[in-house]
């Protein structure tokens, strides 16, 4: 999903960020009535494509706005267009008018100036996001976000288990080699370029590195061998240990949540504190499924929304990010029968009946208490996942 393609070229052009966009916030959403938004959007999980329909249903009653989930596999799928079309001089009218983008995908776009903005300022819920006790809500992957995506839903690393099967997970990444030893064929990771595969070795790469600082800063060529060189010793005795000896991998999380449903593994990775509780509510996972974090914590991150420099319904778009933020919208999205996603808002900041909202949502079986969940690890620089996937795909694809 965060993949970018390996090199962009720089085109050079000028854009007007801001040009034809009315100064008030009235005045956006009236320009926006009417338009249809192209939100290019990751569609591995049947419960987040139900949530983007919804959302698409509440923009069009409340602003009169048709959004069309253009559904994407990688992120550099909607970046490439993006690259293309300004390449071939398509400076406005663009095709993607929404990306849901992070990491190395932002920080490219970042970068070459593809992204429209400063934006998010503008947006009235801007003002109830957490950005003091979430930081990553205004830090994507260590660069800077300076307005120009804004933040719609926390994510943080857990691992989902079996308890019927497995009583005691281990709780390092060490201790879970240990236990693979002891119990060849009952874990795996997705294929390398889901995010949740680079993520899987970027996590453990975090609690083998001797100064987990240093992935703060970009990799060079010799900083990331000398400090992959524990992982990958790690790894090359995981690996045989594996489902399927590690010759193998499901595509995505939701196969591999699969694999734990079917009994084949007995523990998953996961971005979402919620996933294991909101799939047993659906019958998707048993009940006797359950979530634990690492003793030296887990890394967390947010998840963004970002406007193309020539996208066509950039007043559209601007709607919809802020619905997005919305108390009614964060609200739905952290329910476990929804996504399950955490609140990207202070909640100390909303009015007594938005505030309810969220106190009176189920916390499900299978899901964390902030306490115990812990204050997440911040994300290396997007360098370090790009280095780590193509140095696994040279070392181990065929």
């Amino acid at each position: 999903m965060k993949r970018l393609l390996a090199t962009i070229v720089f085109l050079g052009w000028a854009t007007a960020q801001s040009q034809e966009i009315p100064d008030s916030w009235p005045g956006v959403l009236e320009k926006a009535r009417g338009q249809t938004v192209y939100f290019n959007a990751w569609a591995g999980d049947e419960n987040t494509n139900a949530f983007i329909a919804w959302v698409g249903q509440r923009v069009r009653e409340a602003h009169g706005i048709e959004l069309k989930h253009v559904k994407i596999t990688l992120t550099s799928e909607a970046v490439a267009r993006v690259i293309a079309e300004m390449a071939a001089g398509r400076h406005t009218g663009g095709s993607v008018d929404l990306i849901w983008i992070n990491g190395e995908n932002f920080l490219a776009m970042k970068e070459q100036k593809l992204l429209f903005g400063p934006f998010t300022q503008r947006l009235p819920n801007t003002s109830l996001v957490d950005t003091a006790g979430k930081p990553t809500t205004v830090i994507d992957f260590t660069v800077p976000v300076d307005g120009l995506e804004s933040p719609w839903r926390m994510a943080q690393i857990v691992y989902a288990y079996d308890s019927a099967r497995l009583q005691n997970p281990p709780r390092s990444i060490p201790a879970m080699l240990d236990w693979a030893r002891r119990n060849p064929g009952r874990i795996t990771h997705p294929r390398i370029r889901n995010f949740l595969g680079s993520t899987f070795l970027k996590q453990a790469l975090h609690e083998l590195a001797d100064d987990p600082k240093v992935l703060l800063e970009p990799a060079t060529e010799a900083s990331f061998i000398a400090v992959t060189a524990p992982l990958w010793r790690w790894y090359e005795q995981l690996k045989p240990t594996m489902w399927r000896k590690g010759e193998q991998f499901p595509e995505t999380g939701p196969a591999m949540r699969q694999l734990l449903a079917d009994g084949e593994i007995d523990i998953m990775i996961s971005f979402n504190p919620n996933e294991a509780s909101t799939a047993i509510g659906k019958g998707i996972l048993p009940d006797s499924v359950r979530t634990f974090v690492l003793e030296k914590g887990t890394i967390g991150n947010t998840s963004f929304v970002a406007i193309p420099t020539n996208a066509a319904h950039k007043e559209g778009a601007m709607a919809v990010a802020n619905f997005l933020l919305s108390p009614e919208s964060q609200a739905h999205a952290m329910h476990p029968n929804s996504m399950g996603n955490f609140t990207v808002l202070d909640l100390n900041r909303l009015t007594p009946a938005d505030r309810k909202r969220f106190e009176d949502l189920p916390r499900g079986v299978a899901t964390l208490s902030a306490a115990e969940l812990g204050r997440p690890l911040l994300e290396p620089h997007p360098s370090w996942m790009n280095r780590i996937v193509d140095e696994w795909e040279r070392r181990y694809a065929k």
